[in-house]
């Protein structure tokens, strides 16, 4: 069945799933140091992870969930769109959901910065390696530790998945295929493609801007999703190779 997936999809699925096994079957701890994303003023942070880590997964579900819907819907765009279109729209998504996951964290840890300078913490002296005390009042402390800890988040937890490219796999499908219908889970009836994705978008948004929910990278769904429909609207509009 792998040889009737199209050449691109499939490497692109063979690539991530042994990317997978070899985290499991090596060092895995020195292979998400190394390929993971962090945050890029992150001291883990190196120039190839913004690509990489669009071949890393977290679980056998995470990875799982990701190849079946690149299996789903890519075969279909691989052959409208060709080759070249094709690489373009996963690897410009995977960045798109890069940098606006990123952008979110800058706007997140200037936040903190100011928060935590407004209570006299030595921020310049802690990010240094210096043993910095806490000031202030026992509640005061406290917040202090919070915003350490959240800042302590950004900076050493990565990124990692196919996720925002596949997003914008399946963003580029409902814009050329509006009207074909998928089943979801949950509900009994096909949903034309066309009313799913504002639904999806608007659900990562909100719990982007909200939390990390569940330790899911939402924004950059949201990030994957937007180039996925800029390009498809672009290509669309220009009849570039679509029937």
């Amino acid at each position: 069945m792998i040889n009737q997936i199209p050449p691109i999809t499939r490497n692109l699925i063979i690539i991530n799933v042994v990317v997978f096994a070899l985290t499991y079957l090596l060092n895995s701890e020195m292979m998400y140091r190394y390929l993971a994303a962090f945050y890029p003023f992150s001291p883990f942070f190196h120039s190839w992870q913004i690509i990489t880590h669009m071949f890393m997964h977290g679980s056998f579900m995470h990875i799982l969930f990701n190849m079946f819907t690149l299996y789903s819907f890519g075969p279909v765009l691989e052959r409208i769109l060709g080759d070249r279109k094709y690489l373009i729209l996963y690897f410009v998504s995977g960045l798109g959901a890069f940098f606006l996951f990123n952008l979110w964290n800058f706007i997140e840890v200037e936040q903190i910065k100011t928060s935590l300078q407004s209570f006299g913490f030595d921020l310049n002296g802690y990010m240094s390696g210096e043993n910095v005390a806490f000031k202030g009042s026992s509640q005061a402390v406290l917040e202090q530790r919070k915003l350490v800890s959240d800042l302590q988040s950004i900076i050493t937890v990565p990124m990692v998945g196919a996720s925002g490219a596949i997003f914008g796999v399946i963003a580029a499908f409902a814009i050329l295929f509006p009207d074909a219908e998928i089943m979801i889970m949950f509900i009994p009836i096909p949903v034309k493609v066309k009313y799913v994705l504002p639904v999806v978008v608007i659900g990562s948004v909100i719990l982007g801007v909200t939390g990390n929910v569940g330790g899911i990278a939402h924004l950059a769904h949201v990030g994957g999703a937007l180039v996925g429909i800029l390009l498809a609207w672009y290509w669309k509009k220009n009849r570039f190779r679509i029937n």
